[in-house]
């Protein structure tokens, strides 16, 4: 009966490290709220330092394609209809004469500058209709590089 009763303590000792290990190791399963805070934090830096430039660059890129998309539109097809309405004038009296020959009625651009026309004795060089529109671009200077034309 001695060996069965050291055999019951054995294994009732062992069982009782067992569950001692268990308990510690459920204990540090889980994460706490800091450790957490501090991963989405430095995924935040990470985000904001690698992607977000990025993301600035292809938003400033999608106004400078859509502002040229704009200045050719009117160009092209608010000017050609308005010419056809108006077969005696050679210019509107303005961009706003043209705004029922498009669907958006602000003349601005995407950095909010005014849309310039030029027609006339104003009328660019390049432009095959002796019309065009400019828009000053990113840095709203006229005679800079970044200047959108729609005779180009």
């Amino acid at each position: 009966m001695f060996p069965r009763k050291m055999m019951k303590l054995r294994t009732l000792r062992q069982t009782t490290r067992l569950s001692g290990k268990r308990s510690r190791l459920r204990a540090q399963i889980g994460m706490t709220l800091l450790e957490i805070m501090i991963v989405l934090a430095i995924i935040a830096v990470v985000m904001g330092t690698l992607v977000g430039p990025k993301v600035l660059s292809l938003f400033q890129g999608s106004k400078v394609d859509t502002t040229r998309m704009v200045v050719v539109k009117i160009a092209n097809e608010a000017y050609t209809h308005w010419s056809m309405k108006n077969s005696g004038k050679q210019c509107p009296d303005s961009l706003k004469d043209l705004e029922k020959y498009r669907n958006k009625k602000d003349s601005k651009d995407g950095w909010g500058n005014e849309l310039i026309m030029l027609c006339g004795s104003n009328a660019p060089a390049g432009a095959t209709t002796g019309f065009g529109i400019l828009s000053l671009g990113p840095d709203g200077k006229q005679g800079t590089n970044d200047d959108i034309k729609s005779w180009e």
